[in-house]
């Protein structure tokens, strides 16, 4: 277990929806955050409302840019002392037709919800590790990394998609076993239905050259949005969620106990392709 008090995060998606829940809870336990967004404006109004509780810093950033990333880690050091909280939260809810494959959007896609969250490992974790800091980090994958389809459309988000966030959780997984010698926890937030505004977000964000979505995929998003404002839980649960999972140092964060059944179903099926018995090599020689 981590004490949080007089720690430093770096969130990114920290403006709104999922990354500002977790960036007030933070601040709400004496915790310094730098928040890094897309949205210059969502930023400012963030900025403004966490300044109330804590100190912060907020930073325009793409997440697939390594180059300003780098930058902007330096620059949160610099302001706010040595970070040894960060959570990889940016990300979009899109995807695209097998029919429409189009390398602008893996590239696009894989590059924000996988590419953005090892971009962060890559400007913190090394750093963390040469000053020999107990942390944590947390990156954001969603129950579409988990299991595919189950109950609603929402779980059912198109290829892409889950593959990006399949990345996460192996990335995260594999990170925990490997950082654990170095007091740095990692955690894998794989929430569902949360009500924030993504679905727009990832509208609004669009590679303009990317092929236009198909019936299906624009089915998906409807749904999604109608699922995420009617059935989300708010993002300020999720941040005490995550903060828990934190200070506990737990490998898992998920939202919901719907997926259960999907999850135990995934599980059941990987085990049920497993051979039964092998005869040893010799015995056939």
């Amino acid at each position: 277990m981590i004490t949080l008090s007089g720690r430093t995060a770096f969130i990114t998606g920290g403006a709104r929806g999922i990354g500002f829940g977790i960036a007030r809870a933070l601040a709400e336990r004496n915790v310094a955050v730098a928040i890094a967004d897309v949205d210059r404006d969502a930023l400012d109004r963030a900025a403004d409302e966490l300044a109330q509780i804590t100190e912060v810093r907020a930073y325009r950033l793409d997440v697939r840019d390594r180059g300003a990333y780098a930058e902007v880690a330096d620059a949160a050091e610099a302001a706010l002392g040595s970070v040894t909280i960060v959570v990889n939260n940016a990300g979009v809810l899109d995807s695209i037709s097998p029919s429409q494959m189009d390398h602008t959007m893996w590239d696009y896609v894989m590059g924000v919800n996988a590419g953005g969250v090892y971009n962060g490992i890559q400007a913190f974790v090394p750093r963390m590790i040469q000053r020999k800091h107990t942390g944590h980090i947390v990156n954001t994958s969603s129950v579409a990394g988990l299991y595919v389809g189950g109950p609603g459309l929402l779980y059912r988000s198109g290829f892409l998609y889950h593959a990006s966030k399949f990345a996460v959780v192996g990335l995260s997984d594999s990170l925990r076993l490997e950082l654990a010698h170095h007091g740095i926890g990692v955690s894998v937030l794989c929430p569902g239905p949360v009500a924030t505004g993504i679905v727009d977000n990832t509208r609004r964000r669009r590679p303009e050259n990317a092929p236009a979505h198909s019936r299906r995929i624009a089915s998906i998003l409807d749904t999604a949005h109608e699922s995420l404002n009617e059935q989300g839980i708010p993002p300020s649960e999720v941040g005490e969620m995550v903060t828990a999972a934190i200070i506990g140092d737990r490998p898992y964060i998920l939202t919901e106990n719907v997926s259960a059944g999907p999850i135990r179903d995934r599980a059941d099926a990987l085990l049920a392709a497993m051979p039964a018995s092998l005869a040893p090599q010799e015995e056939n020689q």
